[in-house]
């Protein structure tokens, strides 16, 4: 740095043509210092120079309270007051980061302009652009953005430099209600890409009634038959209310809650008792056969030639050649029911003595395999019975009455 005295110096051989003819009395203001000269001078560097006072080249000086250049010649005559505005350091952040600036500025505005930055209407400077500016100041100017909201079918542009996407929202007059959001959130920074989109989200309570099917107990009883059943205490549902919270956003239901279930009434017990006596009981009819269990079984028909091999199998599981009289049943209930007679209505007696398929048709006919029945036919005779038919199982019962029976 040039040494204050040299500068002086310069100058002074430079403006010599410029000096004063008569000497004025100058009062001069350095921070707290206040004195007053006389000189001739109308360079102020060369009246500070006179005073004793060296200013640095960042420096700048207020006549009268206005700026002037300290090289420029005083254009008024009289007294004056001649203020130093000395050097401060200054901390400016911005968007970009933060920065250290040296400047004499007297205001806040004045250190932004100088530091090549436009303040536009909607941009955010602290402390107010009217500032004064002290040593260690920190400033911040995050100049507006476009900003696009979007709620519902409405778009609405701005320019903002809040803080948050809440404040832009308020900035703008779409504020957040009750239970609405903002994508990004409201305490989030402003998006990069500046896109906001607001959702209105409101909900409801739905209050329902609803039944509680009652339970059924059952208990055996060895005084009625097999296969009869006696309802000793009549079931009775139960009722609910429930209550569930709907939420909808922007107008469309998106989800629902379950948030309590009040017990209006407790359902009853239905008491059941099922019979485990074995009672022979004749068939009716013509047909002269007593049967100690009756039930309804899905049918469908197979001969040798027909059994779906590709061609002729006249093998059974029991040994038995295939045929008419021989009937079959799901290989997993066989060994319960094999060589137990049965006689089916538009069939005649039959044997189970043969396994077939039954989760093919549990699959195709939604039928319980312990409930389906294959029905053997010979090729020259094929009556083709299928459906629902009524299974009499005839005596002699069983010993144990097989469990899939008992849980019909």
């Amino acid at each position: 740095m040039i040494p204050f005295r040299r500068f002086a110096l310069g100058l002074a051989f430079l403006l010599t043509a410029c000096q004063p003819t008569a000497p004025r009395q100058i009062k001069i203001l350095d921070g707290d210092i206040a004195l007053t000269v006389t000189s001739s001078e109308r360079v102020p560097v060369l009246i500070l120079a006179e005073a004793g006072i060296a200013p640095q080249p960042l420096d700048r000086v207020l006549v009268n309270g206005i700026s002037l250049g300290l090289d420029e010649p005083i254009p008024e005559s009289g007294d004056i007051t001649l203020q130093l505005r000395r050097m401060v350091n200054v901390t400016l952040i911005t968007p970009q980061g933060e920065q250290r600036l040296q400047t004499s500025a007297l205001t806040v505005g004045d250190v932004l302009s100088e530091a090549g930055f436009e303040i536009g209407v909607r941009d955010k400077v602290n402390p107010l652009l009217s500032t004064p500016v002290m040593d260690a100041m920190t400033i911040e100017f995050f100049p507006a953005r476009e900003l696009t909201i979007s709620s519902g079918e409405i778009v609405t542009t701005i320019r903002s430099a809040a803080g948050t996407v809440g404040e832009a929202l308020a900035e703008a007059g779409i504020p957040l209600m009750g239970l609405d959001v903002s994508v990004p959130a409201e305490n989030d920074a402003l998006p990069a890409d500046g896109q906001i989109r607001v959702v209105r989200v409101t909900e409801s309570i739905s209050v329902e009634v609803e039944s509680i099917p009652f339970d059924t107990e059952t208990t055996v009883s060895d005084d009625m038959a097999f296969g009869e059943t006696e309802i000793l205490q009549p079931g009775v549902n139960g009722v609910a209310m429930l209550r569930t919270r709907i939420r909808f956003e922007d107008g469309v239901e998106v989800s629902r809650e379950v948030e309590g279930e009040t017990v209006l009434q407790q359902p009853k017990t239905q008491r059941v008792a099922s019979g485990s006596k074995i009672v022979l009981a004749p068939v009716g009819g013509d047909a002269p056969y007593q049967y100690w269990y009756a039930t309804q079984m899905y049918a469908s028909w197979y001969s040798p030639c027909n059994s779906g091999t590709g061609g002729c199998s006249y093998g059974t599981a029991s040994g038995a050649r295939a045929g008419y009289g021989i009937v079959a049943v799901d290989y997993s209930y066989y060994s319960y029911l094999a060589g137990m007679r049965v006689y089916i209505p538009g069939y005649g007696v039959a044997t189970i003595g043969d396994t077939g398929g039954g989760p093919i048709i549990e699959s195709v006919f939604g039928v319980p395999r312990y409930q389906w029945i294959d029905l053997g036919y010979d090729d020259n005779n094929i009556g083709g019975l299928s459906g629902w038919v009524t299974v009499y199982f005839l005596e002699p019962a069983p010993a144990e009455i097989p469990y899939f029976f008992q849980q019909q």
